[in-house]
């Protein structure tokens, strides 16, 4: 080439990103609200206030942001590890349940590995796994909204690394049984882990999905999977937290990226392990609005399978989702819509739940006439 070909090119090209990069879909978020009378029923947070202790731990930290955090976590890694009864060693955590599995799916897989998951299931699933080159598997739902274990085990191939189960599922609310999964353990190999994705085990009944605890200590592929976002209300500090074997939860350390847990979520982290019995009591309300909210709608006619989140779920076909939406839209009330499947609504005060109930009631009424 001559130097004018050279320059020529040198001036017409530019940065590419990987095709993994460039196909990925963009993940979703639920609709932020803006004033007070809009309903923000979208993202499954906790509508309460942090907890008072949280608060004050943030408040107390906040005079020293200008240091780094304690990039190992050590106090909060203790903390966590009494409070389930493992070791520190078993811990890791990152900026939410998210961060933490993507330094699962980098830890584990190479170009081309797979990673199987429920579909429709939590949607950063398909993303993170693209994300590091490996290719995601979906197995579609049961008619009950739940897992398809079989299915799913079945799905399983030499390249197969990992397994996600999320109980309660995001966003249909169905957790697994106990039983299920350790049936499920039993078949598949042991050189694949298995992660247990429990954002939302705080809110479901007990005993209506796995002791996941149990399981682990059983099996050493299983790993659990947890977060501070929900029912501590702690999602706008982002931390979350694995419990797996001690070196696979030291490789999850080593591809972390560094100071990703701020202070202010370690400490608030900490606080609200010590007001776990506040938390609670918060859920238990959360439980029975959840139940009088899903009989009221089921008494309108609306089919819901039983939900063991903080959220309920409507299949719905385009037509009826887009009705709803539109619905909700002119009443001040966001929640989150996935086109051709279905309508996912955060429970929340019985205000809100009221006028979820009244735009359902409205949304039924002009659709059947």
């Amino acid at each position: 080439m001559t130097s004018d070909q050279i320059l020529m090119a040198t001036e017409t090209a530019h940065p590419t990103l990987r095709a993994a990069v460039s196909g990925l879909p963009s993940y979703v978020p639920g609709r932020r609200s803006a004033g007070a009378d809009i309903a923000a029923l979208a993202s499954n947070e906790s509508h309460y206030e942090p907890l008072p202790a949280a608060a004050a731990a943030v408040a107390e930290a906040a005079g020293r942001m200008n240091r780094y955090p304690d990039m190992a976590a050590v106090e909060l890694r203790e903390r966590i590890a009494g409070h389930l009864a493992v070791t520190a060693a078993e811990i890791a955590v990152g900026p939410g349940s998210v961060g933490v599995l993507q330094q699962i799916i980098t830890g584990l897989c190479d170009a081309g590995d797979e990673v199987i998951f429920a579909w429709r299931s939590f949607e950063a699933y398909p993303i993170l796994v693209e994300l590091a080159g490996a290719r995601p598997v979906r197995v579609p739902l049961d008619d009950a909204e739940g897992h398809d274990l079989d299915a799913m085990a079945a799905a399983v191939t030499e390249r197969t690394k990992a397994i996600l189960l999320c109980t309660p599922n995001n966003p249909t609310g169905v957790p697994i049984s106990h039983d299920r999964i350790d049936a499920f353990l039993r078949s598949v190999r042991s050189d694949i882990l298995v992660v247990i994705d429990e954002a939302y085990v705080e809110y479901a009944e007990a005993g209506s999905g796995p002791d996941s605890l149990a399981l682990y200590r059983e099996y050493p592929n299983v790993c659990i999977l947890r977060t501070f976002s929900k029912a501590y209300g702690l999602a706008g500090l982002r931390v979350g937290y694995a419990v797996a074997a001690p070196d696979i939860a030291e490789g999850l350390r080593r591809t972390a990226i560094p100071f990703a847990v701020t202070a202010l979520a370690q400490k608030a982290a900490v606080a609200s392990l010590d007001a776990a019995g506040e938390m609670q009591a918060r859920v238990a309300v959360v439980q029975k609005e959840r139940s009088r909210l899903a009989a009221r709608l089921a008494a309108q006619g609306w089919t819901l399978q039983p939900s063991q989140g903080n959220f309920l779920w409507i299949r719905t076909d385009d037509d009826l989702t887009a009705r709803l939406v539109a619905a909700f839209d002119q009443a001040d009330i966001l929640v989150r819509a996935y086109q051709g499947d279905g309508i996912r609504i955060t429970v929340a005060d019985p205000a809100s739940n009221d006028r979820v109930f009244h735009v359902m009631e409205a949304v039924l009424a002009a659709h059947a006439a």
